[in-house]
């Protein structure tokens, strides 16, 4: 994590020791909890190795709306920010480590060193682009498209996500997308 702030936000280099203490490393198994839909959420984190999934309840239906691995920031941007209940809940679909910065801490550092800022607009408006390709994706494209352009454009979700969660991410039941995936084959 450190080699990534120091990479992204270049004076962190010159005050990392000032900095990392601000910072919570932390180790977690496979499917933990990191935030439930409804509560509020308070902290950042950094996915060092591991994978970890933001996933919404519809009334019983599990709905899975983005993975994030190795060197992606995760959190529950809007609850965080504005302090109101998560929509989504984050939970590691693996072994995870991760590193922690809690909202106070973060607003301190964006604070003190704005280039923060500037790479943190980076990360969400990035998001904010893979969004809108998922959802037009799920309102142009049948089934079968959204598993050939998953196959092409995400193969990394495929190989480290269980099926279940990867047929709720593109909008299908699991049978659907087994049959799929072996009609491409």
């Amino acid at each position: 994590m450190d080699a990534y702030f120091k990479t992204q936000i270049p004076v962190f280099n010159q005050h990392w020791a000032e900095i990392a203490p601000l910072f919570t490393a932390m180790t977690v198994p496979e499917k933990t909890t990191l935030l439930r839909e409804g509560d509020i959420a308070h902290n950042i984190y950094f996915v060092d190795a591991g994978a970890v999934r933001l996933w919404h309840n519809d009334d019983g239906r599990d709905i899975t709306v983005q993975f994030f691995f190795e060197n992606q920031i995760v959190a529950s941007f809007q609850s965080l920010t504005e302090q109101t209940p998560s929509q989504f809940s984050l939970e590691t679909l693996a072994p995870t480590q991760l590193t922690k910065l809690s909202y106070p801490h973060f607003n301190q550092l964006v604070e003190k060193y704005p280039a923060l800022q500037q790479t943190m607009t980076h990360q969400i408006s990035a998001r904010f682009m893979t969004y809108m390709t998922y959802f037009l994706s799920r309102i142009q494209n049948n089934p079968e498209q959204r598993v050939i352009d998953l196959m092409a454009n995400e193969p990394e979700i495929l190989a480290r996500v269980p099926h279940h969660y990867i047929a709720s991410y593109l909008g299908m039941t699991p049978v659907s997308f087994s049959r799929i995936q072996k009609r491409l084959r």
